[in-house]
């Protein structure tokens, strides 16, 4: 790491989405993991950091099953109002932390609900490779299997170069005023913006890619779920 001083942090998560592809009665982050709720596992990683300064919590107004979580009383969580979209919770998440006493210059990782499987080691490898850049960067793996381009027809057009790839993960880590001037504009331009890192390209930048592990999946579909119950399991 380039500072053995690892920085303090303030974290937001977005986690209004309902996860309809994981075809359950809940919104995905509520789903039983381990004994708890993935969305309790992705808040663990943070909630055990001497570093943390508070987190941001972007929910559904209508969110029923948050308050039933014990950590729903942990005074460092705060809830914010989600968006339809990520970018909109996550700049409701930047407004409540600028409540909180966040100023341009702090630190602000944004971590997706249903990413529970974030290492510790990741974490302060993100804050101590990041702590002295200019723009920020994010989690991420090279691709590792060969990548084809599709045309229209459904049939292989070329074969991608893949040791230029990478797959974005979470958490990402971007200046406060630097990450929200970034997302505002880019909504008030009608920019699709997927991550945070591509709303600070679209302003500009180049976030720094620092490899993480690929077991930091975000569970999407239902097979991604069982695979991490079965990985677990064997922990135990």
């Amino acid at each position: 790491m380039n500072n053995p001083e690892l920085p303090a942090f303030w974290v937001v998560i977005p986690a209004a989405g309902i996860g309809s592809r994981m075809r359950a009665d809940r919104p995905k982050q509520y789903l039983q993991l381990a004994g708890r709720t993935i969305l309790e596992h992705s808040l663990n990683c943070f909630l055990d950091h001497p570093r943390l300064k508070g987190l941001v919590l972007s929910l559904a107004a209508d969110d029923p099953f948050w308050p039933t979580l014990a950590c729903a009383n942990d005074p460092r969580i705060c809830r914010a109002a989600g968006g339809t979209e990520r970018a909109d919770s996550v700049l409701a998440g930047l407004l409540q932390l600028l409540e909180l006493g966040a100023e341009a210059d702090d630190w602000v990782l944004v971590h997706d609900a249903a990413r529970p499987n974030l290492a510790r080691s990741d974490l302060d490898g993100l804050l101590g490779e990041l702590a002295n850049d200019p723009v920020g960067g994010l989690l991420a793996v090279p691709a590792r299997d060969t990548l084809k381009r599709a045309g229209a027809d459904g049939r292989v057009a070329e074969t991608v170069d893949r040791s230029l790839i990478w797959q974005a993960y979470t958490p990402q880590m971007f200046r406060f005023a630097a990450l929200h001037r970034a997302l505002a504009d880019a909504l008030v331009a009608g920019v699709a913006i997927t991550d945070e890192a591509s709303a600070l390209e679209w302003a500009g930048q180049a976030p720094k890619l620092v490899e993480g592990r690929a077991d930091n999946l975000k569970i999407t579909r239902p097979e991604d779920l069982e695979w991490l119950r079965q990985r677990w399991a064997h922990k135990v």
